[in-house]
């Protein structure tokens, strides 16, 4: 059942998709090569859990570290452990917030410096789409326009959209309902109203569409071993059009201070 929000819940949901946006701007200060994907899991806890907030993350479902760090071909839900960052990487970097009974979640893909120029535009082109669908989220539009939208624009450039794997509702709890695929036709699905709030994430490999879940029962790569970008945004249905309740402008201005790192 799709749980809708009144505007004043809205607006409590604020504050925790935008640490979500502290929280990745915070581990970006922190990318460069040599460091390992645990290490900037504890610093994610760490501020997260220094703002009064919990990592939502954490243990659900048995997930052991509070930021989802997936590296160049592992296309979501890496485990943070010992890897190291290298130079020219790619780092989608997924994280969840509940504060005051309200979770955030969002991602953002980083590219350290070195990146190639195809990894480079498969950020980019992955970024824009989500945006793309965004655009579409106003009453009376339909869920498969979301899809579309990102579906349409990536695919024109021959990338892969991932099937398994979707965006989804959220309120008190990461999941609710409706799943947010990012493929489908314009006019299906059922229709986006007023107080919907919905995570919008973009899954997009530069080769074959198919993935590989490890035996972890977290880890998704790509089964050709193409590289993946992942970018979320939080986003409510109003009556003025789509408001984006979380935030990359911390994070793209932190990008701007590492050397480490490339703006896309």
């Amino acid at each position: 059942m799709i749980r809708v929000k009144t505007p004043e819940e809205i607006e409590q949901m604020k504050p925790a998709a935008l640490l979500v946006g502290k929280t990745l701007a915070e581990v970006s200060k922190h990318i460069k090569p040599g460091v390992t994907t645990k290490t900037l899991d504890t610093i994610a806890m760490e501020f997260i859990y220094a703002h009064s907030a919990e990592p939502t993350f954490k243990g659900y479902n048995g997930f052991p570290a509070s930021l989802c760090i997936s590296i160049n071909e592992v296309v979501v839900h890496g485990i943070p452990g010992k890897r190291e960052i290298k130079d020219g990487d790619i780092i989608s970097i997924d994280c969840g917030c509940t504060l005051d009974n309200w979770v955030g979640d969002s991602a953002y893909t980083f590219a350290v410096k070195g990146v190639k120029q195809e990894d480079a535009q498969l950020l980019k082109v992955t970024k824009e789409s989500l945006y793309k669908a965004i655009d579409v989220c106003h009453i009376g539009n339909r869920l498969g326009d979301i899809g579309f939208a990102v579906q349409s624009y990536c695919e024109s450039f021959g990338y892969g959209i991932v099937r398994e794997l979707c965006g989804h509702g959220l309120g008190h709890v990461m999941h609710e309902d409706p799943n947010v695929m990012n493929y489908g036709r314009k006019g299906s699905g059922s229709k986006l109203r007023e107080g919907m709030t919905i995570a919008i994430e973009p899954m997009v490999t530069l080769g074959n569409k198919e993935v590989v879940f490890h035996n972890d029962g977290w880890t998704c790569t790509t089964v050709d071993s193409s590289t993946a970008a992942h970018f979320e945004h939080d986003v409510a249905i109003t009556k003025n059009g789509p408001m984006v309740l979380s935030s990359f402008d911390e994070i793209e201005n932190a990008i701007r201070t590492n050397p480490n790192l490339e703006i896309i």
